[in-house]
């Protein structure tokens, strides 16, 4: 039986797999990460494998009916997000009446949030998967091929006879070292050069070197929909082996980044990897997620290595309000940490919420000037974004905050991130109204213009990421963004 995994068609340059999914303003799109990786571990298993990445394909519906029945699989996995669930059922209705012999299974973060409700929406779907779903579609796909017990398939819930089985939750993948390498299912499947994200060197690779994360942020998606609040690690050995195979066998990437929720959680181990980078005599930039815990010493190391920029979630310029979302940060840890990545020579991208809970018009003003005292290379300023599953949804639901109740509404026409909350105290359209002035006040600074033209004199490898990125993100700089949220 073979088996087909898809990143469905939608709108162009849809990036589906992001955290908050949605065509950018940026231009960034992501690799289908945990698509891949949930590929590699099929062919692992033995089973003849094809992954599609419509959207980075530009391929369309005809097509990708096309190719499903050339290759006619017994098992379609299509990958789906809040804002297109609709378009993605749909997609697998089409499949399922095309090929009513293959078994079609939705995966991704909000049908592991709302199971039961997802596949009330279609009949022809016949299961979804909660969670990590590595393992779980090996154990599917081999339960499939002997006509066996989907009962005992852990992690899914499927139909049987107009009911909804849920099977045994799937514990989280201890031992990540087992699992392939995602950039050798890159090379065989995608074209690297599709993928973009501004905080890296264009063109950039994305793995990851752990899964979970130990803090209790409420908004953040993949912790309580997908891989849980366990930090989980891969050895630094094995991490170091997968940048040295991605540097033989892919020439043009100039960077990595390290999608992991938050990379710099154990400085120990930060420093481990990065050591073993400078022994091994890897030569790539890189980029990833952190704290705002991180210290010099491990920054210094860290940057020796090939780090270039850190992506860090500051969020507010209230204690109040970071207090209110779990962050776990303060705001004097901030000032500190600008302080040392400036000296250790990394670059920040900064990002900064609007309408979080207790959100008042004094507290987005503290958030602008903190967004300008500390003086990131790049900033994102964007109304919060909240899905299902997540604390954040449930919070800003009970209080009946959340303005639109059709999910295919989390996103505009365009497919930019549309603004679906408002607070307590303040209007979408006034949250949508401060990210897009904020944005202005932080970008078009003399100061910061002459910074960046600067910057682009003396280090000529930012030249071409810059660009890219400057390309959409100008227009909308200048026009605002209307109804819509900013974020990246």
């Amino acid at each position: 039986m073979k088996r087909l995994l898809l990143n469905p068609p939608f709108l162009k340059n849809f990036s589906r797999p992001q955290r908050s999914p949605a065509v950018t303003k940026s231009g960034t799109l992501y690799f289908p990460m945990w698509l891949a990786y949930a590929t590699g571990a099929l062919q692992k298993s033995g089973f003849e494998v094809d992954l599609v990445d419509a959207p980075a394909d530009n391929h369309d519906v005809a097509y990708c009916v096309k190719r499903a029945k050339e290759f006619s699989p017994g098992l379609i996995v299509i990958d789906t997000s809040t804002p297109s669930i609709y378009n993605d059922i749909d997609i697998a209705g089409r499949l399922k009446d095309e090929l009513p012999e293959a078994f079609i299974i939705l995966v991704g973060t909000h049908v592991s949030a709302l199971p039961e409700e997802t596949l009330r929406i279609d009949n022809r779907i016949d299961a979804v998967a909660q969670y990590e779903y590595d393992y779980t579609l090996p154990e599917l796909a081999k339960t499939l091929g002997k006509k066996g017990d989907l009962s005992e398939v852990a992690g899914i819930i499927f139909r049987d006879n107009g009911k909804f089985v849920h099977t045994t939750r799937r514990p989280f993948i201890n031992d990540l070292d087992e699992l392939p390498r995602v950039s050798e299912v890159y090379r065989k499947f995608l074209k690297v050069e599709n993928y973009f994200n501004p905080n890296a060197l264009y063109p950039m690779l994305t793995i990851t070197t752990s899964r979970g994360c130990p803090f209790p942020c409420t908004f953040c998606v993949y912790p309580q929909t997908l891989m849980g609040r366990g930090f989980r690690l891969r050895s630094v050995e094995n991490v170091v082996a997968e940048l040295e195979y991605i540097v033989e066998h892919f020439p043009q990437v100039k960077a990595v980044f390290f999608e992991d929720d938050t990379l710099t959680v154990n400085k120990e181990r930060c420093k481990a990897l990065a050591e073993l980078i400078i022994q091994k005599g890897i030569k790539i930039s890189w980029t990833a997620n952190s704290r705002v815990s991180l210290d010099y010493e491990t920054m210094r190391i860290m940057k020796q290595a090939g780090c270039r920029s850190f992506c860090v979630g500051f969020e507010s310029g209230s204690q109040r309000i970071l207090d209110n979302m779990k962050k776990k940060i303060k705001l004097a840890e901030m000032e500190i940490f600008m302080t040392h990545t400036k000296r250790a020579g990394i670059l920040i991208h900064g990002c900064f919420m609007a309408g979080l809970p207790g959100e008042t018009k004094e507290t987005l003003s503290q958030t602008l000037n903190l967004a300008k005292r500390l003086n990131p290379d790049t900033v994102q300023f964007y109304p919060v974004m909240v899905y299902p599953g997540t604390e954040a949804y449930n919070w800003y639901r009970e209080k009946g905050l959340i303005t639109v109740a059709d999910f295919s509404k989390w996103i505009t026409s365009e497919g930019l991130h549309n603004t679906v909350i408002s607070t307590e105290e303040l209007s979408s359209a006034e949250l949508v109204s401060f990210c897009d002035d904020a944005r202005r006040k932080f970008y078009l600074r003399p100061g910061y213009i002459f910074y960046k033209l600067k910057q682009l004199f003396t280090h000529p490898q930012e030249i071409r990421r810059t660009l890219k990125a400057a390309r959409t993100f100008v227009k909308y700089l200048i026009k605002g963004s209307g109804i819509t949220s900013d974020k990246c």
